[in-house]
């Protein structure tokens, strides 16, 4: 409403300032017909519109640091609810993020259900259509993942493979002469100089030897 009236007192001086002009010329004409008392009431009426204009500049001044004022006046209480609602945020973010009270929805106990109920009442009108699909989505994400995941065994792991003779680090260097293998040579008998057929026999394991591959 204050912008209302100030565009409103705005117009006003424009017309004032176009009639002023106009109201000057009809008294030119007056002085020149010697009609001067008419002349001196026109330039009287002039006169007393243009404190009308003055005191209507004066008002549009007031006017605008009014609107300058609440403006300011509105982002500050538009500040102000924007800290009081993250305060009202981080509060209810305390009352269902405390690790402790979290642990008691894992409880069967008559006080974990009444936490539960508390939790759901707190969030009751909280969450959109659009909420509650993504919240469903996740779930729904979060148990195809535990299905696709496999079990970890509860027993550990055997040292041995049945079957399978896992080769002796000491017997090893007995059938290279003294020399550490390199890994390449590993389960490749020809590679390894003058006792590769004896290694490889060794390495097929169950002490059964290997078929010779040519």
């Amino acid at each position: 409403q204050l912008k209302q009236q100030r565009d409103k007192l705005r117009q006003y001086q424009k017309r004032v300032a176009q009639q002023l002009e106009r109201e000057r010329a009809l008294a030119r004409q007056l002085l020149r017909d010697g009609r001067k008392e008419r002349a001196k009431l026109l330039l009287r009426k002039k006169r007393y519109q243009e404190q009308l204009l003055d005191r209507t500049e004066n008002q549009i001044s007031s006017l605008e640091a009014m609107v300058q004022s609440i403006e300011f006046t509105q982002i500050e209480m538009k500040v102000m609810e924007g800290l009081q609602l993250g305060n009202e945020c981080v509060n209810k973010m305390h009352q269902v993020m405390s690790i402790e009270e979290v642990e008691r929805i894992l409880d069967e106990t008559q006080e974990a259900v009444e936490y539960q109920r508390q939790i759901d009442e707190l969030l009751a009108g909280s969450f959109t259509q659009e909420d509650e699909d993504a919240i469903l989505e996740e779930l729904s994400a979060i148990t195809q993942e535990h299905i696709e995941l496999p079990e970890v065994p509860a027993e550990p792991l055997p040292e041995k493979i049945p079957g399978i003779s896992m080769p002796d680090p000491f017997k090893l260097l007995e059938f290279t002469g003294g020399e550490t293998p390199s890994p390449s040579h590993v389960g490749r008998p020809s590679g390894l100089p003058g006792h590769g057929r004896a290694l490889g026999t060794w390495l097929c394991g169950s002490g059964r030897a290997c078929p010779a591959s040519g």
